[in-house]
């Protein structure tokens, strides 16, 4: 039987209104999470067993000092939905403490829960809100969910990514990888499934890895023999060669003459080992550097030669602002993509966000200290007005199309144009 296991993991933490009042903790942001599902074949025939996975990284929640301690709760709600009708829910709370005020702004400390719960087969919405009880923030998670019923004459559960697989006198224990993330500095995937068949009987296994063009990163087969009833499968692909980027893990069961009998497969991505999660393309990270790098530094990358030797350039240019070099965290690194990533998804406009004037702003300054908006005037053109009090500037921004598409009214390219921590 398996058990879950839970440790402290390498992660980075994604972020997502333009925030304002500079250098405020980051706990002003909403509470984000990972989160990760999988069903299985449960002893109860008329249903199926869900296991959720909820991961939150300490970084993304608000922490109050207490005596001796620093500490920080959250409260989870799970709910599924059939045809708007509420059939399932569960709540819970957490409670997170630490000794050290690092640790709780940290990106690669988090806290994990393992839920699982025996539900009918059928297709459902499912929902899970995570709110942080000190901030009073939250965040809100939803999609469509199909729970099968593992009925068939063999059937294949779903997968889930392991960090670690650990046999002890206890049993085998899994460590979840919740985010399905892999690093560049990773040789080998460890994963879980199981496989439930009505008799004794010989199958192929087969594995595969394909990227986002579904070319081939591994290919393997090999002759295994199933039980009748349930067959835990712990499995470790070595070797292999990750590139930034979206993969897919399938498996299939193959008959003797390689029909498909039957399979599953799992989305992965593949991150820079220190880097944040949302740098998947190379060419467009390092394209998304202009707001810190000179247009040489830039050049020198895009000029290394093949992907390896940019990818290096990519990781020394980096390594070489990094004011803590002897920790896994890159500071400037994480909180300049934290910036690409919430002007990406925040200011919308003719051009990608991160392109856009207030993304052009905000990644090169951060937050502003005082954020003015004005939407709806008869006599004007919706705008905005950035305040950088420390700085001495106001930014005025002007949606001329009122279709969303702030345009900085007076550009100017002074001593603010250069990136601020």
């Amino acid at each position: 039987m398996k058990i879950f296991f839970f440790t402290l993991l390498i992660c980075s933490s994604l972020f997502a209104q333009v925030e304002h009042s500079n250098r405020k903790a980051i706990g002003d942001f909403l509470p984000r999470f990972y989160l990760d599902l999988a069903s299985y074949q449960s002893q109860d025939s008329t249903k199926s067993k869900l296991d959720v996975f909820v991961k939150v990284p300490y970084s993304n929640i608000q922490f109050i000092k207490v005596p001796e301690e620093y500490r920080a709760n959250y409260s989870i709600i799970i709910s599924l939905y059939e045809d708007e009708t509420l059939k399932f829910e569960k709540l819970w709370s957490e409670k997170v403490t630490t000794n050290s005020f690092k640790q709780t702004i940290s990106h690669t400390s988090y806290n994990i829960s393992y839920k699982s719960f025996t539900i009918e087969p059928g297709e459902y919405k499912f929902v899970c809100k995570l709110e942080d009880l000190e901030s009073r923030k939250y965040s809100e998670f939803e999609q469509l969910i199909k729970i099968r019923s593992f009925d068939d004459s063999l059937e294949i559960s779903d997968l889930v990514i392991a960090s670690g697989i650990i046999e002890t006198s206890e049993g085998t224990k899994i460590i979840p990888n919740i985010s399905n993330l892999v690093t560049s500095r990773d040789s080998s995937l460890s994963f879980f499934y199981e496989v439930y068949s009505d008799k004794y009987r010989e199958v192929i296994l087969s594995y595969s890895i394909t990227d986002k063009e579904n070319i081939p990163l591994f290919v393997k087969e090999y002759e295994f023999i199933l039980n009748s009833g349930r067959n835990e499968i712990n499995e470790s692909i070595k070797n292999i060669k990750f590139l930034l980027g979206d993969y897919n893990l399938e498996i299939k069961l193959l008959d003797n003459k390689k029909n498909i009998i039957t399979g599953t497969r799992k989305k992965i991505a593949s991150k820079l080992f220190g880097f944040p999660s949302s740098i998947r393309d190379l060419d467009l990270a390092i394209s998304q550097m202009q707001f810190i790098a000179t247009p040489d530094e830039i050049d020198e990358i895009n000029e290394a030669g093949d992907y390896s030797k940019r990818m290096d350039k990519f990781i020394a240019y980096w390594k070489r602002l990094d004011p803590s070099p002897n920790t896994v965290e890159n500071e400037t690194v994480n909180e300049y993509f934290r910036r690409v990533d919430y002007a990406d998804a925040t200011f919308k406009g003719y051009f990608k966000g991160w392109k856009s004037d207030m993304g052009m702003v905000y990644i090169t300054l951060g937050p502003p200290d005082q954020v003015t908006r004005r939407p709806f005037q008869l006599d004007s053109k919706p705008y905005e007005i950035w305040d950088y009090y420390s700085l001495n500037r106001r930014f005025v921004f002007v949606d001329q199309t009122n279709f969303g598409d702030y345009r900085l009214e007076n550009p100017s390219y002074g001593d603010w144009f250069r990136y601020r921590p």
